[in-house]
């Protein structure tokens, strides 16, 4: 199933304490769109600047992205961020954010945008979110980003962007901003009491993996052991794109506890790539081999076997 994605596409200047980068291509869109490629075809709609030129387009549609609903304004300058992380990778500073031409964002979708079955809201305005999801009223699936500026501003437009949608995903802190609850848990259970929908929430944990909490049950999974870890910025959008990418090419399957599982699998996998490098270098490059290499060792550290103990009284 088509894939249509509504965010930002960026230029980032990131430090790490293992080197820098100066207006590298990003964007939770770009993230996104690069890692859902691997499965199905994406959609990418979002503005850019006069200052984003034909080479970072040409770098999508090498993947396959159809960029053609990328809103070139005339005059304009692309949205740009900067940050620094520490040691602790978990959590950066924010050095400078300007939003040039993503500020005032309407998102213009093309019929062939419309048309798509599945459909990713990154991290935007919530209303507009909203007006997007209304576009494409027959989309069999639907997720959605957001952020913790949108809870604290924007908190009752958020709550009704998500009753509808099939999936929301946060880190583990904006769900229990977002709901007042102490873990995640509790979190997404108060989610989906809201309405018949979302029927999936996914906590974002960082380094310590991903939780998917549905009406049937509840499934983690840790991240990926790596000694490397260089730049997480995109990380989340890599995994979201990971996530609703692989759903996106199991059309005919029902959305089952076992393709959730799977899909949060290769979502993992795929996050594990992006820390690697700096902003997309890493999976620019990256192969379908290994991220099967990559599955198989995921599926081997995160089982066990063994009959049950005999326990003490």
């Amino acid at each position: 199933m088509p894939i249509t994605v509504v965010g930002s596409i960026a230029y980032d200047s990131v430090k790490t304490p293992f080197g820098e980068r100066e207006r590298m291509l990003g964007g939770a869109a770009v993230h996104f769109a690069l890692a859902a490629s691997f499965f199905e075809e994406v959609r990418v709609v979002g503005p850019v600047g006069e200052d984003f030129g034909e080479a970072q387009l040409e770098r999508l549609r090498k993947r396959g992205v159809d960029v053609s609903d990328v809103e070139q304004v005339p005059g304009g300058r692309t949205f740009f961020w900067q940050g620094e992380y520490g040691w602790d990778l978990n959590s950066r500073e924010t050095l400078d954010t300007q939003l040039g031409v993503f500020e005032g964002f309407q998102p213009k979708l093309s019929e062939r945008s419309r048309s798509s079955d599945v459909l990713f809201l990154a991290n935007i305005q919530p209303d507009v979110q909203r007006e997007v999801r209304a576009q494409l009223p027959d989309a069999r699936f639907v997720a959605l980003d957001s952020m913790n500026l949108w809870i604290d501003i924007a908190r009752e437009s958020l709550i009704s962007a998500i009753k509808e949608v099939d999936c929301l995903i946060l880190n583990d802190a904006e769900l229990r901003q977002l709901t007042g609850k102490p873990n995640v848990v509790s979190a997404a259970r108060e989610i989906l009491s809201w309405a018949d929908q979302p029927s999936v929430v996914v906590a974002k944990q960082g380094e310590y993996g991903a939780a998917l909490i549905t009406g049937e049950g509840f499934f983690a999974l840790p991240a990926y052991p790596l000694e490397t870890v260089i730049d997480p910025t995109g990380a989340g959008d890599t995994f979201a794109g990971a996530l609703v990418g692989y759903i996106a090419a199991h059309p005919l399957q029902e959305l089952s506890e076992e393709l959730l599982r799977q899909a949060m699998a290769n979502a993992t996998v795929l996050a594990s790539f992006n820390v690697e490098e700096f902003g997309t270098e890493r999976i620019e490059r990256l192969g379908a081999g290994e991220i099967a290499e990559r599955m198989k060792e995921l599926r081997a550290i995160t089982q066990f076997t063994g009959g049950a103990v005999k326990l003490r009284a």
